[in-house]
């Protein structure tokens, strides 16, 4: 469309495929403007949220699984693996790539079929312009995005290497479409092999996943009647959780589950609680797809449901501090019994308070088991609701046992301030340490590796009481761990005294009872009483003992618990309560998936904020809920993945894409001429950035969150490619045929759009090179992302200047600064 040339008669801005509805040439110029580009910006959100449920659709196809059979000898159960029906690289790069590149192509599609069949400049130049910023602006925040000095690599980099030239060849391949030997002038064999160098690409790309030609024998997986397949390589969908399967057969798994249950309530939490860490960790830990990213990132500007179970500040504060250090060996499996020829080495107390003006105080670690040698081990701080540095002085300190030595004491200072405020936690958290042939081999961390620290403003000795009434363990558990508490203060050293009562359950043969006294030391809150179960084998019914405390010392008294009822349940019983929180950790992890399988959970979340989870919900969720509440509560409307395996939902979610990007092409068109601005310059900023902002905040979180950089850039070329075969060789191929039926040629003038490509062309070039000297220099931490700050951010640097001399010189030469090809 022509720009304005800034009086009130003409028309000129006021002819497009839909828009204008009413008759507005006599508005002032300005009003025109502004309303144009507010339609233009909430119709960009509009375009993301109906992207959220198209990009829903595709993650339920492409997750779709089938149950595979696997021998295990002639004597056992065949072992039962689920696996994924879609090869992740054709999943990307067919309808992955549309879902985030639909609006682009699209746009183009409609703007040559409303045009009668001829060119225009937006289509063309939003997917050069998209193309432009998702290389090198996505790449430049990606870059720096990354947390620390860590760096990240592309996992997949042959598919990499593949869509790479591949992205170099289809801009290479326009160039001498637009200026080669039909000059001008787009021919149906050029817009065919256009339009066929998406297959070739895919398949490529797919031979490529595959190991050829590496790997030959991974390719040839069918027989000949293609109705056997190997399964040598097929890998099994399962969520790892620290190196543990927590799934079987699509469910959470009981027997890992129960290590997170455990792990949890040393923490002071519940199985609720800990079922809900379970699914947190589950979804956190495992690999998501660029769709996945791509729908969080809509989800959070727009105040929606999130892809991402919402933590209380108590239950982030333990999720953080049992997974601050994930490698390390105290998340392992735990210890069930003592191994007598290791040194095992705990904290002497789960948890501890001390009121705020103590200073310094010390912290016990004992050790047993093997005591012979020289072990060590590192206690090192980790910041809760209270802060290292302000709080509290942080600990990173290594703690040398000789032989013979079985308790050491760390000193931990708290700091002293005037302002009022609330109980405050940390932790101390045990780890071991390595040697120079690698870690100690004749050290274990005990049960308890992970100690609360709470800081607090009262200097009385304490309740001493039960935290429950009782509890229920498993008669094959091996120790049954009794907690006490020490409440309401934590001044100097007290001690209770505790004994087992018989119940139905007899000392000697279901438990091994006794007595004793359990020391408090100063400062600590949390203890526990070990009493071993004995496992008979027998399928007896539950059996019961008690325990009680008594007697209590240093001026602590005793609180309103004394009793506790410890009741020993076979493994069938003790099996069905793991069930049962299995069950709601699986309800949590299905409440998170990203698509809706009925139209009532789509439209509930739709009308409410956040998804309904307004204990959670931000301000800003708040605001973008309102603005986007239109959309939101239109497209609920939209069948929902669920129905017919996601195929309803990708079909219509793509035509309300489409009938809404055709006003997004009038909306944009009318802007820019009503500002002065050519349809080449509007499709290379204003559309390209809006389109293209969902996939920025994505890859951003992808670069955070991944262990590699493939669902941050790895896709993005291969995206560019999807854009240049799709968007360009569809509608070409349907102009060029429509065309040749009526005996004329399909012109397309390379001018402006010639000159683009070939800037782009150029900039590409030089940001691919970029990232294979980042992946081969150890100056840049020999990955793709992160790495040195320096280069990190003289990288990210360099791509924003390469993304904004291509606008400026396509912009330039549109207004005839330049002269073009």
């Amino acid at each position: 469309m022509t720009p304005n040339n800034g009086t009130l008669d003409d028309y000129t801005c006021s002819r497009a495929l839909i828009l204008p509805l009413i008759s507005e040439f006599t508005w002032p110029i300005e009003v025109r403007a502004f309303l144009y580009l507010f339609g233009l910006l909430y119709c960009f959100m509009g375009v993301a949220i109906i992207a959220d449920i198209f990009m829903g659709a595709i993650e339920k196809i492409t997750s779709t699984t089938r149950k595979v059979y696997l021998s295990r000898g002639d004597s056992q159960e065949p072992e039962v693996i689920e696996v994924r029906i879609w090869n992740d690289t054709v999943a990307n790069l067919t309808l992955m790539a549309l879902g985030s590149s639909a609006p682009e192509i699209l746009l183009s599609i409609i703007e040559i079929v409303g045009n009668n069949f001829e060119s225009g400049s937006l289509g063309p130049g939003t997917i050069v312009g998209s193309a432009a910023f998702n290389l090198m602006g996505i790449s430049a925040v990606c870059v720096a995005a990354i947390p620390g000095v860590e760096s990240r690599q592309i996992k997949g980099l042959r598919v990499f290497a593949i869509t790479a030239v591949f992205s170099i060849l289809a801009y290479l391949w326009l160039i001498f479409v637009l200026m080669g030997v039909s000059k001008n002038v787009v021919e149906v064999w050029e817009a065919v092999v256009t339009f066929l160098l998406f297959p070739i690409l895919v398949y490529l790309a797919y031979l490529a996943d595959k190991g050829f030609p590496w790997n030959k024998s991974r390719v040839s997986a069918t027989t000949a009647n293609g109705k056997q397949i190997e399964l040598g390589s097929i890998q099994p969908v399962e969520a790892m959780v620290d190196g543990h399967t927590l799934t079987k057969d699509g469910q959470v798994d009981p027997n890992e589950l129960a290590k997170w249950v455990r792990h949890a309530s040393r923490m002071g939490l519940t199985g609720e609680d800990a079922a809900k860490l379970a699914a947190y960790k589950l979804i956190t830990s495992k690999e998501h797809s660029r769709a996945w990213y791509r729908i969080g990132a809509t989800r959070v500007f727009s105040g929606s449901k999130k892809v991402q179970p919402q933590l209380s500040i108590k239950l982030r504060e333990v999720y953080d501090a049992i997974n601050e250090h994930p490698d390390a060996d105290s998340l392992g499996p735990l210890i069930e019994t003592t191994p007598k020829n290791k040194a095992t080495i705990e904290f002497h107390a789960i948890a501890c308070a001390v009121p705020e003006s103590v200073g310094r105080f010390p912290i016990t670690i004992v050790r047993h088991g093997k005591t012979d040698n020289s072990v060590s081990v590192r206690v090192e701080t980790i910041d809760g609701s209270a802060v290292g540095g302000e709080d509290f002085v942080s600990l990173n300190q290594v703690v040398v046992f000789e032989a013979n030595e079985v308790e050491k004491q760390v000193t931990v200072e708290i700091l002293d301030d005037t302002q009022y405020e609330p109980d405050e936690q940390f932790y101390l958290k045990l780890s071991l340490t390595g040697t120079k042939t690698g870690k100690q081999q004749d050290v274990v961390l005990g049960r308890i590796s992970i100690m609360e620290v709470t800081v607090l403003n009262d200097d009385d000795p304490g309740t001493i009481t039960f935290e429950e009434r009782g509890i229920l363990v498993k008669e094959s558990v091996g120790v049954a761990q009794i907690p006490v508490l020490r409440k309401n203060g934590a001044d100097g050293e007290v001690s209770v005294h505790w004994r087992t009562v018989d119940k139905n359950a007899i000392s000697g043969k279901g438990y091994i009872g006794g007595e004793g006294r359990l020391v408090f030391k100063h400062a600590e809150m949390k203890r526990v009483i070990e009493i071993p179960i004995s496992n008979d084998m027998l399928p007896d019914k539950d059996e019961c003992f008690e325990v009680e405390l008594s007697e209590p010392t240093g001026g602590a008294v005793l609180g309103s618990i004394t009793k506790l009822a410890v009741t020993i349940t076979n493994d069938e019983e003790f099996n069905s309560v793991l069930n049962r929180l299995a069950d709601m950790t699986t309800a949590n992890v299905d409440s998170m998936e990203v698509h809706h399988n009925t139209w009532t959970s789509q439209i509930k979340d739709a009308m409410n904020v956040n998804g309904g989870d307004i204990e959670n919900a931000t301000t800003s969720d708040y605001v973008m809920h309102f603005l986007s509440f239109g959309w939101k509560l239109l497209f609920a409307f939209v069948p929902p993945a669920g129905i017919w395996g996601g195929w309803l939902s990708f079909f219509v979610s793509l035509a309300v894409i489409g009938a809404l990007t055709a006003i997004v092409g009038d909306l944009a068109s009318i802007f820019g001429c009503l500002v002065g601005l050519d349809d080449a310059v509007t499709a290379i900023t204003f559309v390209a950035l809006g389109t293209s902002l969902p996939d920025l905040f994505a890859s951003r979180t992808a670069a955070k969150n991944e262990k590699y950089a493939d669902n941050a850039i790895g896709n993005v070329t291969g995206s560019n490619s999807v854009n240049v075969f799709l968007g360009l060789g569809l509608p070409w191929l349907i102009a060029s045929v429509y065309h040749a039926s009526k005996g004329a040629e399909f012109k397309v003038e390379a001018g402006s759009l010639g000159f683009s490509i070939t800037i782009f062309t150029i900039t590409a070039v030089l940001s691919l090179a970029l990232l294979v000297i980042r992946r081969c220099s150890a100056a840049c931490g020999r990955g793709e992302l992160g790495g040195p700050l320096g280069t990190r951010y003289a990288s990210a640097i360099f791509l924003v200047t390469l993304w904004m001399a291509y606008v400026i010189l396509s912009s330039l030469e549109t207004y005839g600064h330049i002269k073009s090809f």
